[in-house]
C-alpha cells in the first residue's frame, strides 16, 4: 500500500503500512460514523483534498477494509467484515486523545464546519419539545461563509444542516464564538457555565434553550475524563 514499507513480517508493521497513512484514522473514523458517500467524507475531513481522499479510497478498496458499490446512480463505500474489526482500534485513539491530550492544543484545531456537521450527525431529537424545530446557530468569529448555520429537526426528516437560510421560522438563535461552542461539543465546558460568562447567548424558546445541553449530541468522546489540564 505504501511506497516505503517498513519490511518486516511483524503483523503490527503489516498493518501500520495499511493504516498508519496520513488521514486514514480520520477517514475510518467517517465511515464509523456513517458517511458512506464522497460529498459526506468531504464535509467530515475538509481540509482532505478530493485526490487524496480519491486515493485513500482506492487503498483501503485493494486492501479489503472496504468495498464500492453503487446506489441510486452513485458510489457508495462501506466497511467490510475487516473495516467493522478496527471500530474499537479507532475508538481507543479518541479516547486516548480525549484523555491525554491537553485542551489547549485541541482547542487550536478550530474547525466550524466539521464542528456542525459533527452535531448534525449526533444531535438528539428526543429532549426537544415535539414538532419540527429550528436553529439558528451563529459564529462571528467563523471563517466568511461558515458563520451561519441552520439545523432542522423534523420528525419524519430527522435532522438536516444547512449553511444558506432555508426560510423556516427560527425556534432559538445562538450565538457563540467558534471555541466556545467546540469546547462544549467535546464536554470541556458546558452550555450553563458558557451562558453564565457571557460566551454563548441563546434566544427564542425557552425549553428548547433549557435542554440545549441534552439534545446538542456531543462528542462520544465527550464522557471521557481528562487526564491532563
Amino acid at each position: 500500500m505504501t511506497q516505503d514499507s517498513y519490511k518486516q513480517f511483524c503483523p503490527v508493521a503489516m498493518a501500520a503500512e495499511i493504516l498508519c497513512t496520513r488521514w486514514t484514522v480520520v477517514l475510518l473514523r467517517e465511515m464509523l460514523a456513517g458517511s458512506t458517500r464522497f460529498n459526506e467524507f468531504r464535509r467530515g475531513v475538509t481540509r482532505m483534498s478530493p485526490a487524496l481522499l480519491s486515493q485513500r479510497l482506492k487503498e483501503l478498496e485493494q486492501a479489503g477494509v472496504i468495498s464500492r458499490v453503487k446506489a441510486d446512480g452513485l458510489f457508495e463505500y462501506h466497511l467490510t467484515r475487516a473495516g467493522r474489526e478496527l471500530r474499537p482500534l479507532v475508538e481507543g485513539f479518541g479516547k486516548w486523545g480525549q484523555r491525554w491530550i491537553e485542551s489547549k492544543a485541541s482547542l487550536k484545531n478550530l474547525d466550524a464546519q466539521l464542528l456542525m456537521w459533527d452535531m448534525r450527525r449526533n444531535l438528539d431529537p428526543a429532549p426537544m419539545p415535539k414538532g419540527r424545530k429550528t436553529i439558528h446557530i451563529r459564529i462571528p468569529d467563523a471563517p466568511p461563509g461558515h458563520r451561519a448555520w441552520w439545523l432542522i429537526v423534523a420528525p419524519r426528516i430527522g435532522v438536516d444542516l444547512c449553511s444558506i437560510d432555508p426560510g423556516h421560522d427560527v425556534d432559538l438563535y445562538v450565538t457563540s464564538n467558534l471555541r466556545t461552542m467546540t469546547a462544549i461539543w467535546m464536554g470541556l465546558e458546558t452550555v450553563r457555565k458558557a451562558q453564565g460568562a457571557g460566551r454563548i447567548e441563546l434566544v427564542g424558546d425557552r425549553q428548547l434553550a433549557a435542554s440545549m445541553q441534552t439534545w446538542m449530541g456531543l462528542s462520544p468522546f465527550a464522557k471521557e475524563r481528562k487526564l491532563v489540564a
